[in-house]
């Protein structure tokens, strides 16, 4: 499939040679117009692309911080454009030349003059993230400012310091940030998402779960993820109730898997973890009569009782789906805060899920507050609240993106899915390209 922004990214190369004659090209190049995160005359920058300095929090405020940080949703039914022109921008910076390299072995310390800081402002400058008129000078306050302003767009804890995570994220070439957005919007061409005035979305490689209404995040909560050896998947799907205490029913593959090793090594494990095991029936079996080799599909179900021992926690948003995944609590909350968020089995555990399930209740069921479900849960008993209206809930793939406040966001290829996407959808494309010079396949050729 050829998409529109490659065919734009490749008009704006074809004219390279007019803006490599303009004045001040490469480094000192003015900034591309729209799509970066520039900021107004006069040394101003924007508030909402200066990110609150990090603070110990509880996950509710750790929430609450997120959200605050901007109230523009990742995906919203003008993404795909916005990408696309972000996809323009950063060609422009492409035949300009780019941005510089910071050597690897670079120092950085504030308040004082280093070797490196005026490459690093002029790195910076270009990118959108720091103001043109501040070329030279020590690691003062206004370089932190644009430090941190780069380290929110790419997902890095916003320290103002240059980290070696953040010098790598400079030094990936403009090249790569290109492909990233075509990939991004090669998958969104192939979403076909039904936007609602209230709807979910998950954005896998940002870690991050955001509940939109009426075109605005009125909540943000960090998210675990798959691992990347058991990715979770792209989906589109309903939120239809909210399960409290729930139980967990195993899946087959861990079952088969981690379950049986772990029965292998304990005889006692399943007691201990509060699971039992089901025939086809579901009634219940005496585990030593299960063949726990792992060397066959299991022909039982594994079910874990509902409690604080739960892998669920105290809460499951359900959302019909071919890939059985679902958004849960967790008894492991620590996991959390940390940076690196890809450690489930593909389902989605969130942060500070009840104050997400009361926002998925409180537009038709208001009196499933926060203290209600709270309360609810206290009692230990399973209970299920079908959503009265289905809440729409998209699973998505962007390593990068363009919020309406212009502002280009990116994140790492966890999954190493955008190549992979890129190089298939070259493929496509040169099938087609051949198949419509031979009269058999002609038909073929869109």
């Amino acid at each position: 499939m050829r998409r529109m922004t490659i065919i734009a990214i490749a008009t704006v190369l074809a004219s390279a040679s007019a803006f490599a004659q303009s004045p001040g090209s490469a480094i000192t190049a003015p900034l591309p117009s729209k799509a970066l995160a520039t900021a107004p005359a006069g040394g101003a920058n924007p508030a909402h692309l200066v990110p609150a300095r990090p603070a110990a929090a509880s996950p509710a405020s750790r929430s609450a911080a997120a959200l605050a940080l901007s109230p523009e949703p990742t995906y919203d039914e003008g993404t795909a454009q916005r990408i696309k022109e972000a996809a323009l921008s950063y060609s422009d910076l492409a035949v300009r030349g780019g941005w510089p390299a910071i050597p690897a072995d670079a120092e950085f310390a504030a308040g004082v003059q280093g070797s490196y800081d005026n490459l690093l402002r002029q790195r910076l400058i270009i990118s959108g993230d720091l103001v043109s008129d501040r070329t030279s000078g020590p690691y003062d306050d206004t370089l932190t400012d644009a430090v941190r302003r780069f380290q929110s767009r790419h997902g890095l804890a916003p320290t103002g310091m240059v980290t070696p995570r953040t010098l790598a994220a400079l030094n990936v070439p403009v090249q790569k940030r290109i492909r990233q957005l075509e990939a991004s919007l090669e998958r969104l061409a192939n979403m076909n998402f039904a936007f609602g005035q209230r709807y979910v979305v998950v954005n896998l490689p940002a870690a991050f779960a955001e509940a939109v209404e009426n075109d605005r995040v009125m909540r943000r909560y960090r998210v675990i993820v798959g691992k990347t050896e058991k990715p979770s998947p792209t989906l589109t799907a309903e939120i239809t109730s909210i399960n409290l205490n729930p139980t967990w029913t195993v899946p087959s593959s861990i079952a088969k898997t981690e379950i049986s090793a772990h029965m292998r090594r304990d005889p006692g494990y399943l007691a201990r973890m509060h699971m039992e095991v089901l025939d086809a029936h579901d009634a219940a079996m005496d585990p030593r009569s299960v063949d726990w080799s792992g060397t066959r599909t299991p022909n039982f179900t594994v079910r874990q009782q509902s409690g604080t021992w739960n892998a669920l926690g105290a809460l499951k948003i359900d959302m019909p789906n071919a890939y059985e995944v679902y958004m849960h609590d967790t008894n492991q909350r620590n996991l959390f805060s940390d940076d690196y968020r890809f450690d489930s089995h593909g389902c989605s555990r969130v942060d500070n899920v009840r104050d997400l399930a009361a926002w998925l209740l409180q537009a038709e069921m208001p009196r499933w507050n926060r203290a209600a479900i709270d309360a609810a849960i206290a009692t230990g008993e399973p209970l299920d609240i079908p959503l009265p209206k289905k809440v729409p809930v998209a699973w998505v793939y962007l390593t990068a993106w363009m919020t309406r406040d212009q502002t280009v966001q990116f994140r790492n290829d966890i999954y190493d899915q955008d190549e992979q996407l890129l190089e298939a959808t070259a493929e496509e494309a040169a099938f087609f390209s051949q198949a419509a010079n031979h009269p058999l396949t002609a038909h073929l050729a869109p």
